[in-house]
């Protein structure tokens, strides 16, 4: 593993990340190393600080006493009122000039921070995403390996024959999953759909796609006396199911 690290840090895709130059499957693999190893976070912060201080350090700013130089030399002139007047013109143009270069760079700098932000925020919120999958894997290896995980194979009605699920309850860890190994064709403007009751409150569970392997698990909110439905719905699933086209319950 520190190998891996060590390979990914002695190459330029967290500076290319910084700068923006990376491509999606780069920026994808960075957030990923910065999310998963507290050595390429660390790394990552510093570069981060460095570019900021590299940018501050570089921003131009307006030459101190530029305008009274200007001024002294328009007074050493003494060749009438029109050269005096070419002189002020040239001097508000120089300071204009300088001025809008040093919001330019504060600009650039106000940017930075910013997409540091952004950075950060995705970040986080990928480690939440990341912590949420590892705590589903977590529940799916217990109730696949407990003992006091009950096993219910479940079977469609007459309008979906051929469905066959199993589902996976734990009373003791309250976890409740669901394996569909087997939906019946449909035709391409209807789709399967889940439910559950709990509680007397109807949740939508989302539209159910057959499982690639017996080890892909659908979970399903647990509750004493809990009931699940399959129906078939118009393609894109429904806000509410259609209680005619109920092909399969799940009663937990």
């Amino acid at each position: 593993m520190k190998e891996k690290i060590k390979i990914f840090l002695d190459s330029d895709l967290l500076e290319k990340y910084l700068l923006g130059t990376t491509n999606d499957m780069e920026s994808m693999q960075v957030e990923r190393y910065i999310a998963m190893y507290p050595e390429v976070k660390k790394t990552y912060d510093e570069l981060q600080d460095n570019l900021e201080n590299y940018a501050k350090l570089h921003a131009i700013k307006t030459p101190e006493g530029l305008k009274e130089k200007i001024h002294a030399r328009i007074k050493s002139e003494r060749s009438g009122r029109k050269q005096f007047f070419r002189y002020a013109i040239a001097a508000s143009i120089v300071a204009c000039m300088f001025a809008s270069a040093s919001y330019f760079f504060w600009n650039q700098n106000q940017n930075l921070q910013q997409e540091n932000t952004i950075v950060t925020n995705k970040i986080k919120t990928l480690e939440a995403d990341m912590r949420q999958q590892l705590e589903d894997v977590r529940n799916q290896f217990i109730v696949l390996n407990n003992p006091q995980t009950k096993k219910y194979n479940v079977r469609g009605n007459k309008m979906a024959r051929d469905l066959k699920a199993v589902a996976y309850i734990n009373p003791v860890k309250k976890l409740s999953y669901i394996n569909v190994s087997k939906l019946p064709e449909l035709p391409e403007d209807q789709c399967y759909q889940m439910w559950a009751e709990v509680n007397g409150e109807m949740l939508n569970l989302g539209i159910v796609q057959e499982a690639a392997s017996k080890d892909k698990l659908t979970a399903l909110p647990y509750s004493d006396n809990a009931v699940s439905y399959i129906t078939i719905e118009p393609k894109g699933g429904n806000i509410s199911p259609t209680t005619n086209k109920i092909v399969a319950n799940i009663a937990y």
